[in-house]
């Protein structure tokens, strides 16, 4: 069966909802998705239909097996034309995301597959997050953020969760990329910032930006 777009961005919505929080509210989708509360009962009720959620008015909803599988194959195609775009043809890691949102919508199967067999069956996203395999299937990293980890300990950036372009044009400034060796110098009281080691230089670093940095 062949899915609108829409309903494509609203299980992937609640893919990534689900995951980080496990129970997903009306009111969660409609601001990840930016839209009104109206609409995303009225997406539900229809995506509930096709039986892709298990949805209780009032008592929030999550994905059925089948409505997971939809949303798998969705991040799997953006997260492999991400790749792409970084490896092949040299966007920015800034840039990457915006192509993906529209080529994530391009549901040949033996495309993707393709793809994915072209760029070497690769795991990871340019920002570090797991590319679903062919069967769904995700690796799973252990890591900690940038402010949970201890000071003099060397570590390994693997993962950056807020992926808007401002963000990662700033951590791009500061020479911050997957892969990078970091080692936290010192924590300031006053605002919580951090005084980071990186390529035989220190940069402070702010507790917003820290918490969005993963390491292992």
């Amino acid at each position: 069966m062949n899915y609108t777009t829409s309903e494509e961005n609203y299980l992937k919505a609640i893919f990534h909802l689900q995951s980080a929080e496990g129970k997903v509210t009306t009111t969660a989708v409609a601001e990840q998705l930016h839209t009104r509360p109206a609409s995303v009962t009225d997406m539900m009720k229809k995506l509930n239909a096709k039986k892709l959620l298990n949805y209780k008015p009032y008592y929030g909803f999550s994905l059925s097996a089948e409505g997971k599988r939809i949303a798998l194959l969705v991040v799997r195609r953006h997260r492999l034309w991400e790749y792409f775009l970084s490896e092949k043809l040299k966007f920015g890691w800034n840039e990457v995301h915006s192509f993906a949102e529209e080529l994530e919508h391009v549901s040949s199967r033996e495309l993707t597959d393709r793809l994915d067999a072209y760029l070497g069956y690769p795991a990871f996203d340019p920002h570090g997050d797991p590319i679903p395999d062919s069967k769904g299937r995700i690796k799973t990293i252990t890591s900690i953020s940038l402010l949970q980890l201890a000071l003099n300990q060397p570590a390994v950036v693997c993962r950056v969760t807020n992926q808007t372009a401002e963000l990662l044009e700033l951590l791009q400034h500061k020479q911050i990329g997957i892969g990078t060796r970091v080692e936290v110098k010192k924590h300031f009281d006053f605002d919580h910032s951090l005084e980071v080691r990186i390529k035989q230089q220190t940069v402070n670093i702010s507790e917003q930006l820290a918490r969005n940095i993963f390491v292992k």
